[in-house]
């Protein structure tokens, strides 16, 4: 049997499509934090030994958190000559080591404490916050219904205008679903490229815990809907 369905409808069944879109300002879940521990020594024992007392100290710290770090993570870790510039004769001076850490805190209260406790070691570098939702937030569910929502209204809202009721669903899609590009929602705030920070040394008291704001996010949702509706009162 032939489909002779009209893609486009019919003048007894016009196909409507719209679009539907959703955007919400919601508090953040996470921060990331990007720290890092570098070390230099004359010969390659002492930088290893040193980077990885330092590195220790950082973890402890953290761990020392407990539940508020919801993840740490050990990045890239490098061991560098530094040679002297003698032509053929050159030497290595010194050696420098660096290690990198990833940080992910959910109490904000505990995290401008950790982010001055840790700027305040020795040879430790800190960047962040970066303030992220999870993958898994509700606002991300909650504007895909939103943005389903308006689009219902809106089509409705298009077939009122020509005397006419909608019928019946045809197709819902994400943006760019067509053709396997997902691009459900987009978030304003999440995590970054490290930005450079500057090398503090230790202190005999702990500083004071940095006051900080959390940035808002955007959650971004879009669908395109098609509908059929009854015939229109021109």
């Amino acid at each position: 049997m032939t489909d002779t369905a009209q893609p486009y409808g019919t003048p007894d069944q016009p196909r409507l499509a719209v679009r539907g879109e959703a955007r919400l300002e919601v508090d953040p879940e996470i921060a990331h934090l990007s720290i890092t521990v570098t070390a230099r020594g004359k010969d390659r024992r002492a930088a290893l030994e040193d980077l990885t007392r330092r590195n220790t100290t950082v973890l402890d710290l953290a761990r020392g958190y407990g539940n508020a770090v919801e993840k740490l993570e050990t990045g890239a870790l490098s061991i560098t000559p530094e040679l002297t510039q003698r032509g053929r004769d050159e030497k290595i001076r010194a050696y420098h080591g660096r290690v990198h850490i990833t940080a992910v805190l959910n109490d904000f209260t505990a995290l401008g404490e950790f982010i001055t406790r840790v700027g305040d070691l020795d040879m430790t570098r800190v960047g962040g916050p970066w303030w992220a939702l999870r993958p898994t937030s509700p606002a991300h569910g909650e504007a895909r219904r939103q943005a389903v929502r308006e689009a219902v209204q809106r089509a409705r809202e298009y077939a009122g205008a020509v005397g006419a009721e909608l019928a019946a669903l045809v197709e819902l899609a994400d943006i760019g679903a067509e053709n396997a590009a997902p691009a459900g929602y987009a978030r304003r705030g999440a995590a970054a490229p490290p930005a450079p920070g500057g090398f503090a040394g230790a202190a005999a008291a702990p500083p004071p815990a940095m006051d900080l704001e959390p940035q808002q996010q955007t959650v971004y949702a879009q669908v395109n809907a098609r509908f059929t509706m009854t015939p229109p009162k021109l």
